[in-house]
């Protein structure tokens, strides 16, 4: 096993680039989906159909592992706010309901769908003559291993908040809304090695690989 590579289950250019990153210290050796020669299947679309990230997770890494025979790392991530009782939550990928777009035209549009919710609790709670919503939320990724040996599934979280106007030009998704109080500043401010470090996703592979390490599984 230690000297068989590790597919990375996920078709986001941004995430792959950031699993990387995290992933290149730690000396786990990783395939993408690409490389490995796996077609963009319809059937791709319906394995995140769960309630919570861990069972999405473990469903990505158990239909990649069973289609190529390849130990396979999956992961759900998302972002939970907390004036929204965790929404987008699971679906923070598809929030806007825009099957139709995606990278960072569906981002935009996932975006301006968390503002414009945002807003309207704050207009109910202003007419009601309360105060605007806390903006606390946070980043949860859960990283999920599905192999000949077993599984194994790692839970990383980055509490933050959200702030009303976007700043900066890096990350992806909600990044340039969300500002954790490690940076100063928000996720699309920070360069991808301090985003790494810090991250939700960051936590999670990093936690999976150690635990991949410590079983002889990688």
């Amino acid at each position: 096993m230690a000297s068989e590579p590790i597919l990375l289950a996920t078709r986001s250019k941004g995430k792959l680039r950031e699993l990387r990153d995290i992933l290149k210290d730690i000396q786990l050796r990783t395939i993408d989906l690409e490389s490995a020669g796996v077609p963009v299947s319809a059937d791709e679309d319906a394995i995140e159909s769960y309630p919570t990230f861990e069972e999405n997770a473990l469903a990505k890494a158990r239909y990649f592992f069973s289609l190529t025979g390849i130990p396979a790392i999956g992961d759900d991530s998302g972002l939970e706010v907390d004036a929204l009782g965790g929404a987008p939550g699971v679906l923070s990928k598809r929030y806007s309901g825009r099957n139709d777009l995606d990278g960072a035209t569906l981002d935009a549009a996932n975006n301006a769908k968390l503002m414009s919710e945002l807003a309207r609790l704050d207009d109910e709670l202003r007419a009601k003559g309360e105060p605007p919503a806390p903006r606390s939320a946070r980043y949860v990724s859960v990283a999920a291993f599905a192999g000949p040996q077993g599984e194994i599934l790692r839970r990383g979280v980055i509490e933050g908040r959200i702030i009303s106007e976007p700043r900066g030009k890096g990350g992806f998704g909600y990044d340039p809304y969300f500002e954790p109080p490690e940076l100063n500043g928000t996720f699309a401010e920070a360069t991808w090695v301090l985003k790494s470090q810090l991250s939700h996703r960051g936590r999670s592979f990093r936690a999976l690989a150690h635990a991949l390490r410590e079983r002889g599984w990688a």
